[in-house]
Parts: structure tokens; sequence; C-alpha cells
């Protein structure tokens, strides 16, 4: 399929990636991508001069962190479609066909896969455990299966863009992009892409400080993509606690010791579990609602629902 070169913006969000920018914009450039953005996030190497020089266009981000700058590049972009995918050197130009095909046969984000065709070395065995890790709790806490939820190689329509809320500063954006896809309605299609490993260069992430804000991020968001899962936890947990208290309640009262205050608290706790819970049913009955309604709306209005 042909499609026209100039209606997309290649976005590459950077920090200190001077080893590996210069090489990726010239391979863009010589696939015909004249519209490419570096949002660099105030770099102490030379990532900026290089990327200047190497044909893009650089703007430097006012506030810290990847989700900050993406937000920022998102609302000077003009052209009908992004693709976006990190400086660093493990996404390959050559996919960015394969990436952007789908936007213009009708979808609106395209997601690169590169858990199925890694390079060797690409993901340590903790990296990996964790990816599938979150794409797990992605996939039940937001009843949707993407694959890899947290790949930075994606593309969009700048009119799926604007429908979302972004709000994440720090590396949960791909989390939330994921999760306001899904909220939306959005069409979205899972591709293989090829994930190298990293050029001389570290990786920027926590596997253990960033991976517990993405998870805490996945459940958070919850709250109103799947509020049945949201409150649903809580008032599990609530309740379990509570028949805990109980069992300890039951063991001392067959000892003949009485324990009215715990007694009072387990029922406190099971009680309000089971609220809880229902809480999270009726939320998640509006919802659906809430979704079908939008749903005849769209197609009183002759638009084409979301699938």
């Amino acid at each position: 399929m042909i499609f026209n070169k100039d209606e997309v913006c290649i976005l590459i969000p950077t920090l200190n990636e001077g080893l590996t920018i210069g090489e990726l914009i010239r391979e863009f450039r010589e696939l015909g991508y004249s519209h490419i953005l570096v949002i660099d996030g105030n770099s102490t190497d030379n990532t900026v001069k290089i990327s200047r020089e190497s044909g893009a266009i650089v703007r430097t981000q006012s506030g810290k962190g990847k989700g900050n700058a993406i937000i920022e590049a998102f609302e000077i972009i003009e052209q009908p479609y992004i693709l976006m995918l990190d400086g660093d050197g493990t996404y390959s130009p050559n996919d960015a066909e394969k990436m952007l095909i789908p936007l213009f046969s009708g979808f609106d984000q395209v997601i690169g896969n590169r858990l199925i065709t890694a390079e060797k070395g690409s993901f340590s065995r903790l990296n990996l455990f964790g990816n599938h890790l979150v794409n797990y709790l992605f996939k039940v806490a937001h009843s949707r299966d993407l694959y890899d939820v947290l790949s930075g190689y994606r593309a969009f329509t700048r009119s799926a863009i604007h429908q979302m809320n972004l709000k994440q500063k720090g590396f949960e954006i791909e989390t939330e992009i994921s999760v306001e896809s899904v909220r939306n309605g959005q069409r979205v299609m899972v591709v293989p892409v090829r994930y190298s490993r990293r050029p001389g260069t570290t990786t920027k992430l926590s596997p253990f400080h960033d991976g517990f804000k993405i998870v805490s991020t996945i459940y958070r968001l919850a709250r109103v993509n799947n509020p049945l899962f949201y409150f649903g936890m809580i008032g599990i947990f609530t309740s379990f606690l509570g028949i805990l208290t109980g069992i300890y309640v039951l063991s001392e009262w067959l000892k003949g010791i009485d324990h009215i205050p715990l007694t009072i608290l387990t029922v406190l706790l099971i009680v309000v579990g089971i609220e809880i819970f229902m809480f999270g049913m009726i939320s998640d009955m509006l919802l659906i609602f809430h979704r079908e309604t939008i749903r005849e709306i769209q197609i009183l209005q002759g638009q084409k629902p979301p699938k």
C-alpha cells in the first residue's frame, strides 16, 4: 500500500541519545520521511546538536520525564499521522511502514509488539518477566489484551491522540495511552516489530521503582475503565481481613476468651468489604449502560461505533 509520507510526523523523545540518534534520523530521512520531531528532555550530551545536523526539528521539553515530553509533543504536531519511537536505537525504522499502513486502513492506533521477535539479549530475565506480568495485569484489569502495553513503538492518528486525556509524567505514559485507547473504544492493531539490544547505552527505566508505578497506574486507571475490578479488589481485600480477624476471634472464643471490640471490627470489615464490592458491580453496570448509550448515539449520527 502506498501512502503519503508527508502526512506522517516521526516523533522521537530523547534524553542523552547522542550515540544513536543521528543514525536513526538519517535512516528515516532515507526512507522518505521529512517531518521528524525530536523532543529532548534537556540532554547533557550532544543529542540536540546531532539531531539538528541530521535534519530533525528539535524542541526541548519544559517539564521532566518521558510522559511530559510526549504530551508536549502531541500538542504541537500538525501532521494527521504520528509514528513514535525511542531514540536509543532499539527500534528499527524499517518497521515504520508496517506500523503506519493500518492507520491508512482505518485503525486509530498501532502498537509494535517487541516480545515476539526480540533480539537475544535485548531483555534481561527480570525485564522480560516484568513485561509479561504487566501485560497480564492489564488484560485482567481492562478486559483487553494488547500484548505489549509497554512498547515505545506506536503509531497514531492525530484524532485518536485528541481523544486521550494524558497526565502521566514518566514511563507510565505508554500504559496510560493503552488505557485511554481502550476507554475510548479505539481500533488498535498490534504488529510484531524487531527489538534490538541497546548499542552501548543504559536503560533509564528502573525495574522496581518504575515497575511499581506502572502497575499502580494500571490499577488506578481501572477505576473509570473497569470499576468492578477496581472496587472489587478493595472489597475482597477488606472482607479477607475481616475473615482473618474472625478466625482469630472464633479460636479465642472456643478457648473461653471474648474479644468484643475485635468482634465488632470483624463484622464491620466483612460488611464494608461486601458493600464496596457491590458498589463496584453497580458502577460497572452504569458504565456498560453509558457505553451502550454512546454507541446508540453514534449509530444515530451515522458514525461507525468502535469495536
